[in-house]
């Protein structure tokens, strides 16, 4: 199994977070975390991200070194080098059980194409990786991702994954 640390799309680079720069993130070390990471952490990625968040990716890089193209990755545009996002899987299908896709773009670069052209990437990926069904849970409230699962094909899934009192809609794309 690769490990890219980068997935390149047309306009984007989906650069895997290294676990060095998000523990000095979880420090509130920002300065050390963007030397680590080859990019500055904006407010918007920082508003978006918590401690459970950074642990668990940190974690998981951690215990499963040789797989870093699982986790969390920076949402980066290729022509300024801004970061706009951050996109990744919630683990490796062993761990989880599925290749699942998540995928956040802050607000000044939405609807632009970025997230799905994020999505579309990691999707490839994950398929140069062996798995031939992606999932992606998503908000019943979330009508703009549901969208975007929905023109990339993804289909409804009759399983659902559950985020504490509220239940996302699951949706499945096979190969």
């Amino acid at each position: 199994m690769r490990d890219d640390a980068i997935i390149e799309t047309p306009r984007l680079h989906l650069v895997v977070l290294a676990a060095s720069a998000l523990e000095a993130l979880r420090s509130h070390d920002h300065v050390t975390a963007a030397q680590l990471q080859g990019f500055r952490f904006t407010d918007e990625f920082l508003a978006t991200v918590n401690d459970v968040f950074l642990s668990r990716q940190i974690e998981g890089q951690q215990r499963n070194p040789t797989s870093r193209g699982w986790y969390a990755r920076g949402i980066v545009r290729r022509d300024d080098g801004a970061l706009i996002g951050h996109c990744g899987f919630h683990g490796t299908p062993d761990d989880v059980g599925r290749a699942e896709i998540g995928y956040t773009v802050f607000e000044p670069y939405r609807r632009m194409g970025y997230a799905s052209e994020a999505a579309q990437g990691l999707v490839s990926w994950a398929r140069s990786q062996g798995s031939s069904t992606v999932f992606a849970s998503v908000s019943p409230e979330n009508h703009a991702s549901r969208a975007l699962v929905g023109r990339l094909g993804f289909q409804l899934s009759p399983t659902q994954s559950t985020r504490g009192a509220d239940e996302d809609l699951v949706f499945e794309l096979r190969q």
